[in-house]
């Protein structure tokens, strides 16, 4: 077997362990595959035989080389835990003996706050005319659920029918690592879901168990729902971007401005490290701030004559 194809091999033995031992989501596949993906491609540049002979000083120079053509420290950090984890793998498997990328870190990088909406943009957003138009019906209650329960893009998608409980007014998800967690349903949004429900079967297929279906009658893609988020701005008269991760970083936003009970706020994203969450003071802070600048007696510019 030539050189290249046992990388290649190894990494897509990695990649079986992940989908049916670990159970990870295609998503995060998706990501460990292009991570590894482009190491390889770089490994094979530097004539390596085998994974055992990566060295700490080759994962640095690829890091650098990296970082020089303007990748980001953050998804530099991603591609280095791609690589620890499947060294770990190698070192499950026997093929490998050491983990080389143990203790190298990405170059950091200014760290962006997430952009939201404030609470008129949403009601903005949210507040329109009643239609009979089926697709509008699931859109409208897509972004009430959004909004409502802080949920991510592929949380939304995997929602079944039965998933809500009416009574208690709660929705199971699934978020990342199969970690399941229960979150609030809001009024808006009971009610934009009983509408939808209630026109579904014009659109879904008999035997489709998914909550929220395209017109196509199966269950919705991710890709589907940005665009129509997109064009659901556009008609409401937004003016920027909305995508469903500005609906998820605003109903974080505006329930830490309201609280102030960071791990709460956590608990419901999903959020398996606090830190994560904390970026969300942040932007908490950036409101006060602004506060104190339009209030304060001492803050206040003085005018130009």
């Amino acid at each position: 077997m030539q050189a290249e194809e046992a990388l290649i091999e190894w990494i897509g033995r990695f990649l079986d362990h992940l989908r049916y031992e670990r159970q990870l989501s295609s998503n995060t596949l998706s990501n460990y595959s292009r991570d590894l993906q482009r190491i390889q491609n770089w490994s094979a540049e530097q004539k390596l035989r085998s994974w055992s002979h990566l060295t700490p000083h080759q994962i640095r120079a690829y890091v650098s080389q990296r970082h020089r053509s303007g990748i980001s420290g953050k998804s530099l950090q991603r591609e280095l835990s791609s690589l620890r984890s499947f060294f770990n793998y190698l070192l499950r498997e026997g093929e490998a003996d050491n983990s080389p990328a143990q203790g190298i870190r990405a170059p950091k990088t200014t760290r962006k706050l997430p952009p939201t909406l404030d609470a008129d943009q949403i009601s903005a957003l949210l507040e329109t005319a009643s239609s009979d138009d089926p697709l509008e019906i699931r859109d409208l209650a897509m972004i009430e659920l959004f909004y409502s329960s802080g949920l991510r893009l592929s949380e939304l998608v995997s929602i079944n029918l039965g998933d809500i409980d009416r009574e208690d007014a709660t929705l199971v998800v699934t978020g990342k690592s199969n970690k399941s967690r229960k979150v609030p349903v809001g009024r808006k949004a009971l009610e934009a879901l009983e509408a939808w429900e209630k026109v579904r079967h014009l659109l879904a297929q008999a035997a489709e168990s998914a909550l929220f279906v395209s017109k196509r009658g199966s269950r919705i893609h991710p890709r589907t729902i940005e665009q129509r988020l997109k064009r659901w701005a556009v008609k409401q008269g937004a003016n920027r971007n909305i995508h469903p991760h500005m609906l998820r970083h605003s109903f974080a936003s505006h329930l830490l401005e309201s609280s102030g009970d960071l791990r709460a706020v956590q608990e419901l994203l999903g959020h398996a490290d606090i830190s994560t969450t904390q970026i969300y003071t942040h932007l908490d802070f950036q409101h006060l701030a602004l506060v104190y600048d339009n209030a304060h007696p001492r803050a206040k510019k003085k005018k130009t004559k």
